[in-house]
């Protein structure tokens, strides 16, 4: 799922890394993400499952965002188990400009799309 190989070794951008792996690891879940808005507040999250209504880490997140009333994404990290594409596009619709990155198998950030 990775679009191209280019990688963020942005100090902001590893925050969020940190954030969604404490969180994944703490939670014991398949899967975390951490989103950065526009205003550098942060927020994580991990998938929802409740009977036959399930949400993955990346909406899961977004949600959260958007219930803070955020104005825009800079970038969200997900790690773990990838998201769907589905997730992914409806992140893009709310946002453009963010950047998506998952954890490659030596730890780094790829964007994903």
């Amino acid at each position: 799922m990775i679009r191209r190989q280019s990688l963020s070794n942005s100090p902001e951008d590893q925050k969020l890394l940190t954030l969604a792996k404490a969180t994944m690891a703490r939670s014991n879940s398949k899967s975390a993400a951490a989103l950065r808005d526009s205003t550098g507040r942060t927020y994580v999250a991990i998938p929802v499952q409740s009977g036959e209504f399930e949400v993955d880490s990346l909406l899961a997140v977004l949600v959260v965002a958007k219930a803070s009333q955020i104005s825009g994404i800079e970038a969200v990290v997900i790690a773990g188990e990838k998201p769907s594409s589905k997730s992914i596009e409806i992140i893009r619709a709310e946002d453009v400009t963010v950047n998506i990155f998952g954890v490659t198998e030596v730890g780094a950030l790829a964007i994903i799309n």
